[in-house]
Parts: C-alpha cells; sequence; structure tokens
C-alpha cells in the first residue's frame, strides 16, 4: 500500500468513533454531577425532560464529532519543509510545525482505539510544553509512515519526488527488533527499584483514607484501641519484624505490577539512524528517537541489579520547560550491561569512555554529616532536656538513623566523581541507586562555575553544566582545574559545527 503524504489526509473513518467518546469524556466532566442532582431531586416529568436532553446532547456531541472529523486534515509541505494540521469547527487552526524541529514522535493506543484498531499520534518539538499536533485515529501503517517521514526529514524531497511511501517497508523494521527486554527482566526491575517511590505512595493512600474518614466523620471506622492491644500482645522485635514483612511485600507487588503494566513487551528497533521504542499492556506506546536530540543519557544500577544483570536507562531531550522535564524522560528498564552498550553507540555512535577523574573536597561529606546528622540529632537532645523528656523514649530510633544516614552519605561520597575525555562528561553520583550521567561536551549551552569566599584559599568550587534538558551539577571540585577544563569546553562549543537543533 501506498500513500502520498503530499496532499491532505484525513484521519481513518472509524476515528469518528474516537472523537465522539474523546467529547463525551469533556462534556461528562462538566455536566454529570448535575445531571445527577437534577435526575434524583426531580419530579417524574422534570426526569423524563433530563432523557430526552441527555438523548438531544449525545446527538449534538455526535455531529460535533464528524465536524471535527471532517475538518482535521494533515499533510506535508516538501516545498517548505513544513508539516501542517489543520483544525476546527467554527475557529478554523492552521498549525505549522518546521520539521528539523521535531525531537519526537509517538504513536499510543488506549484501550478503545485497541478495540477499533486505530492509534493515535502526537508529534512533540522542544519550543512548547504541549504536543504540538495530535491525531487521534489513523492506522498502524500509516502512523508508521508518517512518523518515519517526519523524522527523516534530511531525505524528504528524495523520497518524497521519487516515489510515494511504501507502508510496508515500515512493516519490516518495525518486525525485527534487536533488544526486547522478556518479564524475566521487567520482574528483576521490579523486585529491586522505586521502594522509595512506593513508600511515599503507600503513606499518601493511608493518609489521604484516613482523612477522609475524618471529614465525613467517619474516623471511628479504625479502632485505635484494638490496634494498639494487638501490637501489645506481641514483643516489639516480631512485631516490626511483622511491619516491614508487610511493607515489603507490598511494595513488590506495586512495583512489578506497575512495571509490567508499563513496560510490558519493551522492545527496540532500528530505524534509518534512528530509535523504535515500543512497550505497553494495556495503553501500548511507540516512540521514535533522534540521536542528535538526545542530551543526557543517566545509566543506574543497585548492588541487587548488579547481581541480577540488570540496569535502567532514562534519556533526556531537550524541553522547553524544566516542569516537564520528568515526563519527558525515556525509560529503558531491564537491560543487561552487552544491550546497554549497542544502546550507548546507536545514540553517541561510540561507547563513551570514563576519562579523566575529579573528586570532590572531603567537605562535601563532613557538610552533608552536619546537616543531616549534627543538626537534627542537637536539636532532639536539646528538645528532650527542656521541654519533652519522654522524647529519650526514642533514643534507639535516633541511633538508627545515624548509623543509617551515616552510610548513605559515605557511599554517596565514594561514589560522587566526574570523569572526563575529549567527547563526554560522566557523572558519577549515589549511594545506593549508582547513576552515570553522560553528556556530550558538543551539546552544552552554558556553563556555571561558583566559589564561596570562603572556599577561595582552599582551591574548591562547584560547576554547573547546562543543556536544552536539563543541568548537571558537580559540586566542590578543585576549582583551578575546573576552570581549565571550562575553557576547553567554551573553545570547543564555539568552533563546533554540531546542528543537533
Amino acid at each position: 500500500m501506498e500513500v502520498n503524504f503530499n496532499q491532505p489526509q484525513r484521519q481513518s473513518s472509524i476515528g469518528i468513533l474516537i472523537l465522539f467518546v474523546d467529547s463525551l469524556q469533556k462534556f461528562a466532566k462538566a455536566l454529570l454531577p448535575i445531571i445527577f442532582i437534577w435526575f434524583f431531586k426531580s419530579d417524574g416529568l422534570s426526569k423524563l425532560l433530563v432523557v430526552f436532553g441527555i438523548i438531544g446532547l449525545i446527538t449534538i456531541i455526535g455531529l460535533v464529532a464528524y465536524l471535527r472529523f471532517l475538518n482535521f486534515t494533515f499533510y506535508i509541505d516538501v516545498a517548505n519543509d513544513e508539516f501542517i494540521v489543520n483544525d476546527g469547527i467554527i475557529t478554523k487552526t492552521k498549525t505549522t510545525i518546521q520539521l528539523n524541529k521535531i525531537q519526537q514522535v509517538n504513536i499510543h493506543q488506549n484501550i478503545i482505539q485497541r478495540l477499533i484498531g486505530v492509534y493515535s499520534l502526537s508529534v512533540d518539538t522542544a519550543g512548547s510544553d504541549n504536543k504540538e499536533a495530535n491525531i487521534k485515529a489513523i492506522s498502524h501503517n500509516l502512523a508508521l509512515a508518517l512518523k518515519s517521514i517526519l523524522l527523516n526529514n534530511e531525505n524528504l524531497k528524495a523520497s518524497t519526488e521519487t516515489s510515494d511511501t511504501k507502508l510496508a517497508t515500515e512493516d519490516e523494521s518495525v518486525a525485527n527488533p534487536f533488544l526486547k527486554i522478556s518479564i524475566l527482566s521487567l520482574l528483576k526491575v521490579g523486585i529491586t527499584s522505586n521502594y522509595v517511590q512506593s513508600i511515599g505512595l503507600i503513606l499518601t493512600f493511608f493518609f489521604t483514607i484516613i482523612e477522609n474518614l475524618k471529614n465525613i466523620g467517619k474516623d471511628d471506622i479504625i479502632d485505635k484501641d484494638k490496634i494498639e492491644k494487638v501490637i501489645d500482645s506481641y514483643p516489639t522485635f516480631y512485631a516490626i519484624f511483622f511491619f516491614i514483612l508487610v511493607l515489603f511485600t507490598i511494595i513488590f507487588t506495586i512495583n512489578i505490577g506497575r512495571t509490567i503494566f508499563k513496560y510490558f513487551n519493551y522492545t527496540l528497533t532500528k530505524q534509518k539512524g534512528s530509535l523504535l521504542l515500543s512497550y505497553g499492556l494495556i495503553n501500548t506506546e511507540s516512540t521514535i528517537l533522534k540521536p542528535e536530540k538526545v542530551q543526557i543519557v543517566t545509566i543506574s544500577r543497585n548492588y541487587f541489579q548488579k547481581k541480577l544483570n540488570v540496569l535502567e536507562i532514562k534519556i533526556k531531550q531537550a524541553i522547553s520547560d524544566e516542569k516537564q522535564q520528568k515526563k519527558a524522560i525515556i525509560e529503558i528498564p531491564g537491560c543487561n550491561i552487552l544491550e546497554r552498550d549497542e544502546i550507548l553507540k546507536l545514540i553517541f555512535k561510540q561507547l563513551p569512555a570514563k576519562g579523566e577523574m575529579m573528586q570532590p573536597n572531603f567537605r562535601k561529606l563532613v557538610f552533608s554529616i552536619f546537616l543531616t546528622i549534627v543538626l537534627p540529632l542537637s536539636g532532639f537532645f536539646i528538645f528532650g532536656n527542656t521541654i519533652y523528656v519522654k522524647l529519650f523514649q526514642y533514643t534507639n530510633f535516633a541511633i538508627f538513623y545515624t548509623i543509617l544516614f551515616l552510610l548513605i552519605h559515605f557511599f554517596g561520597f565514594r561514589n560522587y566523581r566526574l570523569f572526563i575525555n575529549n567527547n563526554y562528561i560522566i557523572k558519577q553520583s549515589g549511594s545506593w541507586d549508582v547513576e552515570n550521567e553522560i553528556i556530550e561536551i558538543k551539546k552544552i549551552q552554558a556553563i556555571t562555575t561558583s566559589q564561596l569566599f570562603w572556599h577561595k584559599n582552599l582551591n574548591i568550587g562547584s560547576l554547573t553544566l547546562h543543556t536544552a534538558g536539563g543541568s548537571l551539577t558537580f559540586n566542590l571540585g578543585k576549582y583551578n582545574k575546573i576552570q581549565e577544563y571550562v575553557n576547553l569546553w567554551l573553545y570547543e562549543i564555539e568552533t563546533s559545527d554540531s546542528n543537533w537543533i
């Protein structure tokens, strides 16, 4: 099958149903509470009017969906290298996107789209917080063909003038992924990561329930006396052991479920120099990643993941708003070392090596201990001695807190390093999850150095590298060495002919 994107294209005709559901959801969110109140508090005649009103509203929504479908077109202007989307019923809008500004194209399929066999496609650039174009209902083959053209615009004129886009070619490239993450790898990631996030989620859920019960006057459902009696009936050691066992069981269940549902059938495919990522159990996602748009690559693993030979990769692209940074991160979970190297070679054209190592001054460790251990413990003892003597009943907890944070800071300081070679800067950090953040020198947009006045005689200072995908900071390194590297990097950036934007 062939298609010519030079001519305006419409969405799939079945997409009217998607547009109808989308419009219905928007109306339902706004009017459903009012309809419910009106329906249950009105007499028989009024209820009949409500029913007829709902039928009329659905009819209007259907008409709106049809007009949205009829007026929505998209095509590629080859002469100006632009992707153009026309939309609107009363107020017509025309969105024009420069092809060389397109950073990412995502193909998505939710439950409804899966049932009727269509996909949505969104186009993202670095110049906006939102998706510049969003096509809600096209076939998979058409989505793949359009995505391929949008992200390979260097050869656009040659490909479109010679012949139309062949959709079958895209299917062949997708059919042979060079990496597929197994269920076993996802299980390994699920049981070895995201402990802090899961604990926060559990606590948020627990406190939300308590707060809601208080608001409706039902907080007496939780019998605190019975809970205390159950706890007191067991020795402290067994009570703590049982609590930890239950907590980690819930954490593992949440992590495994979330990981498998989100990243099920995760495949990576090479596609004309780009990387195609596809995953999802219920909602499926397909994203093409252009290596030249990548800003920061983060590789992380902890002790358990090292033993299980798995790691996680996070890729940051250019963003316009730091608030959108977390949402813009592309994650690849469950890779082994060989797969990691293949991905890095595809992104950077070579395997980034750790060059000369820069270490932080020991004062970084001292300052961290002072802030998180010395100050809290001082407050603990002062408050206990002067105001609340019973606070010393929790001395064991204070000892545990001290030992825990000493270990965190010690391993964090030991892992805190900056590696520099001719092309790359790699920052290593973390106490449990050890992260390596990789930046290409030519992608640096700005450099900030800082030095507190009492650090001047000690020759220590801080360095911040700014990229379009976020910043990387290294604190309390040798300041004269930092300045040497900054001068070298600024020269390389000014003389570089790289065009990644």
